[in-house]
């Protein structure tokens, strides 16, 4: 029952926005800022900030490889910890949250070479809530696709996809501004997010 409870509040917390995975959010903005490193959230956390609201335990971020290594030589032992010597991978220290960087230039999913890569930070960012930038919808849809396509370990990114869908009201036509690449699989998954479940 603790163990129930204990998830129940953590929960709360997320959904008012007050939980160590905001704050960790926020203080890297805040570091990231004052070092003019361009990025943006991406991941659960843009998912939620365009209207899937669901819990994660990590904050995913876009960087170039060169502002993730300017950081981390700045900050690894001032507040951040890396998760294991070499990981791309790092931690927020001070609240205990794993900050996973989606590498500009790299692919989604598999990691090997398709035509959706990770985009660079600056062309596809919105403002988001605090002042945080997040990645657009499309640009989530399209790496959230390319990701379940062909990693079978994360369904949960084409699930997330028919909660866009939902949430935003997409029409079928938003597919025809996406990559080829995966426009078939959004028609499929629209098609998805049209059944009405009866209970």
């Amino acid at each position: 029952m603790t163990r129930i409870l204990d998830a129940a509040k953590r929960a709360d917390l997320f959904f008012k926005n007050q939980s160590p995975i905001h704050e960790a959010m926020r203080r890297l903005n805040k570091t990231l800022g004052e070092m003019e490193i361009p990025f943006a959230v991406a991941g659960a956390m843009a998912a939620n900030a365009h209207g899937h609201r669901r819990t994660t335990a990590d904050v995913d971020i876009l960087i170039r490889q060169e502002d993730l290594d300017r950081f981390k030589a700045a900050f690894i032992g001032r507040g951040w910890t890396d998760i294991f010597e070499g990981s791309k991978n790092f931690r927020d220290a001070v609240v205990d949250v794993k900050i996973v960087a989606w590498i500009v230039d790299q692919f989604p999913g598999d990691g090997l070479e398709k035509p959706v890569a990770f985009p660079a930070p600056e062309t596809v960012a919105e403002t988001g809530e605090d002042g945080v930038p997040v990645i657009s919808l499309k640009t989530l849809i399209e790496l959230k696709i390319a990701s379940g396509m062909t990693a079978v370990h994360r369904p949960r990114d084409l699930d997330d996809v028919i909660q866009l869908i939902k949430v935003n009201k997409l029409s079928k036509d938003f597919g025809s501004q996406l990559n080829p690449y995966v426009a078939d699989k959004f028609a499929e998954l629209w098609a998805a997010a049209q059944v009405v479940e009866e209970y």
